[in-house]
């Protein structure tokens, strides 16, 4: 299709093939991973930030997007990709059937001028709301799977030359989980080539915490997203007795300011931008168009911070709360 944007995305799946539907994946759980590279259609009046559905009249290539092409690998024709260009890595949240994820990874790569080769690890959600604990069972059954992708996504390259990853919700604790698992295994040149984001991470606070004292300092600071409007998370709070989660964290409580420099991370507050989505999703509004241009090459970029931080919409700054640290 003409002005289409077409986007390879490098994918590591532990869902398990649908039997019936070739190509296909859903929830149930696979011990031994899926390697695999998509092509996703982009269409020429694509909305930053959005992605174009089909709707009641099918799927077109110039209105929707469209997965062209998939190609199944081998572990090694996998890695093989990997090492011929810069890659960044996605990892999805809670509530995510694998076209989401798929089409999601694809639109950040576009929106927001990643110039990595955009990487998708995808782990088997059931795809809808009532499954949060299935899903989080789910997301722990895939931690050694994630661990190995890191391996070999930092593998040959300098730690000047970090693998951007950025984890969404429940995928935030996924990918916790597997630093700490890296950490405890010795891993240390894994987790110093990687620069992780944190966005809406549905982590319990103390546990985020006691995460951060068994990883303990990285190359580059974690950065975590938090909006205080985040009904997703409240929700999850709920289920957890009431417990914090850390994407919801109030950047203007000292505790928080505390806990930002002590242990070396940010904590952007990014309540304000707007967003036609749930707010649980409001980190693609950030990273998509202008504002994520704003976002690498401040906070995120040759500036290095930890601290408690406010984005403004109204002139795309990022405004520090409390005691800020230099890296």
């Amino acid at each position: 299709m003409p002005g289409a944007r077409l986007v390879r995305v490098l994918t590591m799946t532990t869902r398990a093939p649908e039997a019936n539907l070739p190509g296909a994946f859903g929830d149930s759980r696979s011990i031994r991973p899926s390697w695999l590279e998509y092509e996703v259609s982009v269409p020429p009046g694509h909305r930053p930030g959005k992605i174009e559905w089909p709707d009641r009249n099918g799927s077109s290539a110039d209105r929707n997007f469209v997965m062209r092409s998939r190609q199944t690998l081998s572990r090694d024709a996998f890695a093989k990709r990997l090492s011929r260009e810069g890659v960044g890595l996605y990892v999805h949240g809670f509530n995510t059937r694998f076209h989401e994820a798929l089409f999601r990874t694809a639109q950040l790569s576009v929106d927001a001028h990643i110039e990595e080769k955009p990487v998708l690890f995808t782990w088997p959600s059931a795809g809808y709301p009532g499954a949060y604990l299935a899903d989080r069972d789910a997301s722990d059954f895939s931690r050694a799977a994630l661990a190995d992708l890191l391996r070999l996504l930092t593998k040959g390259r300098s730690a000047s030359d970090a693998v951007p990853v950025l984890a969404h919700s429940m995928g935030a604790r996924l990918t916790m989980e597997t630093l700490v698992q890296l950490r405890l295994a010795g891993r240390d040149d894994v987790l110093d080539r990687i620069e992780v984001i944190l966005a809406a991470p549905d982590i319990d606070i103390d546990l985020f915490r006691a995460q951060m004292v068994s990883l303990g300092p990285m190359k580059h600071p974690i950065t975590v997203l938090v909006s205080s409007d985040d009904l997703a998370l409240k929700l999850s709070s709920q289920l957890s007795a009431r417990r914090i989660r850390l994407g919801l964290v109030d950047v203007r409580d000292p505790a928080v300011q505390r806990l930002a420099v002590a242990t070396g991370i940010r904590i952007v507050d990014i309540t304000d931008i707007p967003t036609d989505d749930p707010a649980h999703s409001r980190y693609v509004g950030l990273l998509s168009g202008e504002a994520g241009a704003v976002v690498e090459n401040t906070l995120f970029g040759e500036v290095r911070l930890a601290g408690a931080f406010v984005f403004n919409q109204v002139g795309g700054v990022f405004t520090g709360i409390g005691d800020v640290l230099a890296d």
